[in-house]
Formats: C-alpha cells, sequence, structure tokens
C-alpha cells in the first residue's frame, strides 16, 4: 500500500508564495512519474505540473514561470514551489504517484486571499 503525505499549504495574499512537499512510502521512488493536482471549489481536478522518473517536466499554462516542480530521491519526496500566487490558485492540492494503480494524497488546501 503506497502512502503519500502533503504538507505546506497555507493562506497566502496574492504575491505570496508558498512550498508544498509530498512524502511517498513506496520503494523505488526514483522509476516513477509524480504530479501536483488541485480542485478549486465547484471545479474538476487539474494538473498543475508533472515530473517523470528522469526529472523532465510539465506545467499547466496558468502556471508557467510561476511554479516549479522538482523531486529528492533520495527523500521521497517531490515539491511544488509557488511563487506570484494569484487568488485562482485557490483550491486543494493532491499529490499523485504514476504506480500501477495510480495513488492519491490526502490533499493540502491553498488559499490566496487578501
Amino acid at each position: 500500500q503506497v502512502q503519500l503525505v502533503e504538507s505546506g499549504g497555507g493562506l497566502v495574499q496574492p504575491g505570496g508564495s508558498l512550498r508544498l512537499s509530498c512524502v511517498a512510502s513506496v520503494t523505488y521512488f526514483s522509476i516513477y512519474g509524480t504530479a501536483w493536482y488541485r480542485q478549486a471549489p465547484g471545479k474538476q481536478r487539474e494538473l498543475v505540473a508533472g515530473i517523470t522518473s528522469g526529472s523532465s517536466t510539465n506545467y499547466a499554462d496558468s502556471v508557467k514561470g510561476r511554479f516549479t516542480i522538482s523531486r529528492d530521491n533520495a527523500k521521497n519526496t517531490v515539491y511544488l514551489q509557488m511563487n506570484s500566487l494569484k487568488p485562482e490558485d485557490t483550491g486543494v492540492y493532491y499529490c499523485c504517484i504514476y504506480t500501477i494503480p495510480n495513488y492519491w494524497g490526502q490533499g493540502t488546501q491553498v488559499t490566496v486571499s487578501s
């Protein structure tokens, strides 16, 4: 059973920054792609950023240039650095690891508001 534990969410003013972390309890973490998704109230869950086992990355157009996904295989951890946050970034952020089946974390709330 794979477990993912996210942390780092909170309340931040527009223009501020947060760093989310996700620790995975999985063997051979380094061979799996991982990603961050988010779900805003009343909206579907959407992909925010992904990172492959080879550390190639992809981003939603809405966060390009502001968010950075990275991973530390020695710590079984994937990060999401979020800068220049906007109110529309508000939502629950979920970590996902692309094992078979995929596993998800419980989510961490990010609220961007003045």
